[in-house]
């Protein structure tokens, strides 16, 4: 285990650029720059690890060793090898593709108008309504059938649910559930539901797979979506990068190839 880590990190920082920079530390009288430190420090910290002392010393230990072992190829004249020349052509290929897109990305910002469009398409899909409802569960439709009988003649909706009600996670709340849009609920119940209006009681019990219902719509909203504040960096993402694929297509379409 510990030899695959140390492999995947030695490759990390293989990946790293070289920067002329003040070193942090020399290894054989060779030095290496501090920016290599921060470099894998910002990377590890990218990938979810938090900056620790304990960290840093790792992140030391591995460019260390990856020092050793580079000099130790030189020494065999692997930097002189077909396979490294490849290699190395294949790493600069994508680093200034990456380098390219970075610089592209920062050149074209997303302006606030376009965040602001993308945030109303969002919202739209948010235009339903949720319901505040409660219900008594029971077994039969005869003694749902005798809930609505009590309830027309004045007996509390909450007593009865608290009383009679087989669904536990409702019942000590007088039969209340959660807001919540329609089509969360099963067809039959969600059917019933939302032909109520505030307070009504449905006039027949609803059957389903888990019994027979006793409906009563408390409330009717429009549902909430997230804030702007809240979307506003996964828009900004969606954006720019709807952006650069159409550029990256375009880019495709011009080129030559053969």
């Amino acid at each position: 285990m510990r030899t695959k880590l140390l492999c995947g990190l030695i490759a990390a920082t293989l990946a790293l650029p070289v920067l002329a920079d003040k070193p942090a530390f020399s290894v054989n009288g060779t030095a290496v720059p501090q920016a290599r430190v921060d470099a894998m420090l910002q990377q590890l910290q990218q990938q979810g690890q938090t900056d620790s002392p304990q960290l840093r010393a790792m992140v030391r230990d591995q460019l260390v060793l990856t020092e050793i072992l580079r000099q130790e190829a030189q020494k065999k004249s692997l930097d002189k090898s077909a396979e490294y020349k490849s290699e190395i052509d294949a790493f600069s290929a994508r680093l200034l593709a990456n380098l390219f897109v970075r610089d592209w990305m920062r050149a074209h910002p997303v302006s606030e108008a376009q965040l602001r469009g993308e945030y109303d398409k969002v919202v739209a899909q948010f235009s339903r309504k949720e319901y505040r409802a409660r219900h008594v569960l029971v077994d039969n439709e005869a003694d749902a059938q005798k809930i609505l009988a009590d309830l027309q003649k004045g007996k509390a909706f909450a007593a009865i649910a608290k009383e009679v009600s087989k669904d536990t996670g409702s019942k000590d709340k007088g039969g209340e559930l959660d807001w919540a849009p329609a089509d969360s609920y099963v067809a039959e119940f969600s059917t019933a539901l939302t032909k109520l209006s505030r307070g009504q009681v449905a006039a027949a019990p609803v059957k389903t797979q888990f019994g027979w219902h006793v409906i009563q719509l408390i409330d009717v909203r429009d549902a909430q979506g997230p804030s702007f504040d809240e979307l506003k960096p996964q828009l900004a993402q969606r954006i720019q990068g709807a952006q650069l694929d159409a550029y990256l297509g375009k880019l495709k379409q011009q080129a030559k190839v053969e």
